[in-house]
């Protein structure tokens, strides 16, 4: 991944976005002036059950993929994964094209419920994030392929990790598209730094201060201790606190889908977020996924808690300085926790727009991304943002030599039990609101206590 900073929407998508009831819009969360609105209504496609079904192909469905051009809506990280590694596979294997637009991370779900709701249905694919799956499923953006994927034994189904699988694709029993990216974050470490301060790979959150502390003090503004990635948005301060949440033995829902963000769990990772900020990278609400992994990679960074493809641009010698110097461990447990949990961190599907007018080529397309072959490509490529999807990538020793010395702590989480966000059709709202108040907690506006419980209501009030 690579993430980029939203730019301020342009006079053109603010007149589209104007078409649009003001229902609409504060339901499709639309980012205006920078603050996410709440998620999709039901679409007239939609009624709120997801849009039309695509029936399982006759023949063979590649056919459909024979000199097609194909129109990808793509999160910007991925950008290399789809136009640098997947269309020249693609332009090769079919003699087709794919044009490819990437979206800011930030704004991803709701252009993609745009495309469709405001009329202009310019796009064939879209490559989702898991959470907003069911905003996109209520307002009728994307295709049901129960039935199309239940009907190629080609898909092989039963290779997708079944950690990510329904969670990634699934709504009120049926299928929306097919796991891309397996994201999920572990503990790296520069091993260098440790060993010349005299600490060890932390296994505790608590260990995880100590050696923040220990590095930042004696580095004297030359190395830090931490990275944490702060900055005021879901994918980023929201995964933070989600890995704390995790090793503290907390959720963000119940089995029935109730919040829980008041629980000791949550207070315990938020509290640890404040603590360890004077110890972090300056200054944690303003460091994204480039200033941290920057730092990390530049060696002035001694620990960052982030996505697993980090390992493969750490021994990349154009891209680090610590090649061959950096060690990984499971996310730290904390409190009476004593399990490690990951947890799932904005991962990807890729799912078929209802307002595709080659539907057939588009679901042939999904199918054909994220085969084992082109995961294994992906997910051993530098750069691509893109982790395992099935279970054969994850075991195999192609991907194994890629990942090292990062492949047994990659693969234990994911066959595991990650922590999962919701995927119900308020969560980008509440993922959202959550971040807001965590922010408030880092700026020091609020203490611990009053933000989560401003989100916990937030949260029920949105039931």
């Amino acid at each position: 991944m690579s993430l980029h900073r939203r730019p301020s929407p342009s006079s053109s998508e603010l007149a589209s976005a104007a078409a649009l009831s003001r229902r609409q819009l504060l339901r499709a969360g639309v980012l205006l002036g920078g603050a996410a609105a709440a998620v999709p209504s039901l679409a007239g496609c939609g009624s709120g059950g997801g849009g039309q079904a695509l029936a399982a192909a006759t023949g063979d469905p590649s056919g459909a993929l024979q000199g097609a051009t194909l129109k990808l809506m793509v999160n910007q990280p991925h950008v290399v994964a789809f136009r640098d590694l997947l269309a020249p596979e693609f332009a090769k294997q079919f003699a087709g094209t794919l044009e490819v637009t990437a979206i800011p991370y930030d704004q991803l779900t709701s252009k993609q419920i745009l495309d469709v709701q405001g009329g202009a249905g310019e796009f064939d694919v879209f490559d989702y994030f898991y959470f907003g799956l069911g905003a996109l499923v209520d307002a009728g953006a994307l295709v049901d392929l129960t039935d199309y994927i239940g009907g190629d034994p080609s898909i092989e189904a039963d290779d997708f990790l079944p950690s990510i699988y329904d969670v990634y694709t699934k709504i009120d029993d049926k299928r929306y598209g097919l796991p891309f990216d397996g994201d999920t974050h572990v503990l790296y470490y520069n091993v260098s730094l440790l060993e010349q301060y005299g600490q060890q790979p932390p296994t505790t959150w608590d260990e995880y201060d100590a050696v923040a502390r220990a590095i930042t003090e004696a580095g004297d503004g030359r190395v830090y201790g931490a990275a944490v990635l702060g900055q005021q948005v879901p994918m980023i301060l929201g995964c933070s606190f989600v890995n704390r949440l995790a090793g503290y033995g907390g959720t963000l829902v119940d089995e029935q889908g109730n919040p829980t963000l008041t629980t000791d769990a949550a207070k315990a990772a938020l509290q640890h977020l404040l603590d360890v900020q004077p110890y972090a990278l300056p200054t944690p609400l303003q460091v994204g996924f480039d200033e941290s992994n920057s730092a990390f990679l530049q060696g002035t960074a001694a620990m960052i808690d982030t996505w697993t493809d980090l390992g493969l641009r750490a021994n990349d010698p154009a891209n680090s300085k610590i090649v061959d110097g950096w060690g990984v461990v499971p996310l730290p447990v904390g409190g009476p926790n004593t399990t490690p949990r990951t947890a799932l961190e904005a991962g990807f599907g890729l799912g078929v727009s209802t307002a595709s007018q080659q539907q057939e080529a588009a679901a042939a397309f999904v199918a054909w991304a994220t085969d084992s072959t082109r995961n294994l490509l992906l997910a051993s490529y530098g750069g691509s943002g893109i982790d395992p999807n099935r279970t054969s990538v994850l075991d195999s020793p192609e991907y194994a030599a890629a990942s090292a010395p990062a492949t047994e702590v990659i693969a234990t989480g994911l066959r595991g039990d990650p922590l999962p966000w919701p995927t119900d059709v308020q969560s980008p709202k509440r993922m959202q609101d959550l971040v807001d108040q965590l922010a408030l907690a880092l700026s020091g506006s609020q203490d611990v206590e009053t933000s989560l419980s401003k989100a916990q209501e937030a949260w029920e009030r949105s039931a």
